[in-house]
């Protein structure tokens, strides 16, 4: 098992039970007391849990707190992966989408490498790296500009005014959190605007959102639930959580994760 998937896993952990001990972790993942260790400080540098003796301990948040690109692109990969195929197939060939920044939507952007005569529009340079590694004659990517987030989004007025002279059939929303009240939402307050600006630009919006997102809130509203045409999420999502948001949303889509923990092995509509 690699790092990163040992990482993931001890953060799922400690999002569900508040903390683990060292010694628990040794047996579930079968590997070394420091191991174990040496994965917690890398957690714990990245603001991502909070060491304490013997174990770790979940970081309570706010509405402001805003990881880094880094410190999220650790967490619930699974997920990840599973959202994000599911989500490239409903791109269409010919088609020009939007993908706001964030590390679901670079990850989808990796999905896309074989859909051919793309148009795509982002706020992150690292989607748009992930896309022009594919070096394809039919691919136009559009990188708006503006002045870079810890989450290495592009925001401000640069990007808005790019954004707001744009039509795109299609626009894909990372998000921080979603819940019943603040809908879909953003410890940004810039990148909250400027993701504003990409919905508009979209005839359609499907936001991407792992189940761990469900009753988190940040401080600025990006969308309200009901202007989702499409949310993909996954299956850790709550039975409650799948019915609330069954009734709001245009379409619920929810990945299975397989048992590997590596990849989706499809989905079913809510």
């Amino acid at each position: 098992m690699l790092a990163r998937q040992r990482q993931a896993m001890i953060l799922d952990e400690v999002k569900k039970t508040g903390a683990v001990r060292v010694s628990d972790l040794v047996d579930r993942l079968g590997v070394s007391d420091m191991t174990v260790r040496r994965d917690l400080e890398v957690l714990a540098r990245r603001g991502l849990v909070e060491k304490v003796y013997g174990g770790a301990t979940a970081v309570v948040g706010r509405s402001t707190d805003e990881p880094g690109f880094e410190a999220k692109s650790v967490q619930q990969l699974p997920q990840k992966e599973a959202i994000s195929a599911l989500a490239a197939g409903l791109v269409k060939p010919g088609t020009a989408i939007g993908l706001s920044a964030g590390t679901t939507t670079w990850t989808m952007a990796r999905y896309l490498a074989d859909v051919p005569d793309l148009t795509v529009v982002t706020n992150s340079i690292r989607v748009a790296d992930v896309l022009q590694r594919n070096e394809r004659p039919d691919r136009t990517v559009v990188l708006t500009g503006g002045v870079r987030t810890p989450s290495d989004a592009l925001v401000g007025p640069v990007a808005v005014h790019t954004l707001r002279s744009l039509h795109l059939d299609m626009v894909f929303l990372g998000v921080h959190g979603m819940a019943s009240g603040p809908g879909f939402t953003t410890p940004n307050l810039n990148e909250s605007e400027t993701n504003r600006a990409l919905v508009e630009a979209g005839g359609r919006l499907v936001v991407l959102a792992d189940h761990t997102k469900w009753g988190t809130v940040g401080i600025s509203t990006i969308a309200d639930l009901e202007d989702a045409d499409v949310l993909v999420t996954d299956d850790g999502l709550s039975q409650d959580g799948r019915e609330f948001l069954a009734e709001r949303v245009g379409e619920l889509i929810i990945a299975d994760v397989a048992d590997d923990g590596l990849s989706g092995t499809g989905g079913e509509t809510a």
